[in-house]
């Protein structure tokens, strides 16, 4: 006896949080790089921030490649 499949996430809405998450993670970068360019060490949390932004987007990224395209007549 199996448990019951999650509902799958479309492609398209996992397509979004890549693209959500890739720019969460260019932000983060040059938020850390202002920060310690100011002399702040507050500019470790912007470059943990960038890393989970990063591995959100890489995942997202390959989760939306790999679920097959809706048929033509589907939404």
């Amino acid at each position: 006896m199996s448990a019951p499949a999650a509902p799958a996430a479309s492609s398209r809405s996992a397509r979004g949080i890549a693209r959500y998450a890739t720019v969460l993670c260019a932000l983060a970068v040059i938020a850390a790089v202002v920060s310690f360019a100011k002399g702040s060490w507050f500019g470790v949390v912007w470059v943990l921030l960038a890393g989970l932004a990063s591995n959100m987007a890489w995942y997202y990224g390959r989760r939306a490649r790999r679920t097959p395209a809706p048929a033509n007549g589907d939404s």
